[in-house]
């Protein structure tokens, strides 16, 4: 990812920004097969159908059940038993 770092979005631990794109260390052992990011906001679907999602947690927009921001990529655990799959 790259980018401003303020709201976290960037996944790298940090509110650091990012001028070249960085891998999200998180991610290292995930095949990630679908992403959507908003300006503040990351969620990435992977191979295996866990949702995780990161940034800014305004109005609960993480799905974590909570408004807390995450710097780091955590799975959203309202989906850990539904299907998610990439269209």
């Amino acid at each position: 990812t790259c980018g401003l770092g303020d709201s976290g979005a960037l996944g790298h631990g940090d509110r650091q920004h990012q001028l070249q794109p960085k891998s999200v260390a998180a991610l290292a052992d995930k095949h990630v097969v679908s992403v959507a990011a908003g300006s503040e906001h990351t969620l990435v679907l992977t191979g295996t159908g866990t949702v995780l999602s990161w940034g800014f947690g305004i109005s609960g927009r993480l799905g974590h059940g909570d408004t807390a921001s995450q710097l780091l990529p955590k799975p959203v655990a309202a989906l850990a038993k539904a299907k998610v799959g990439a269209r």
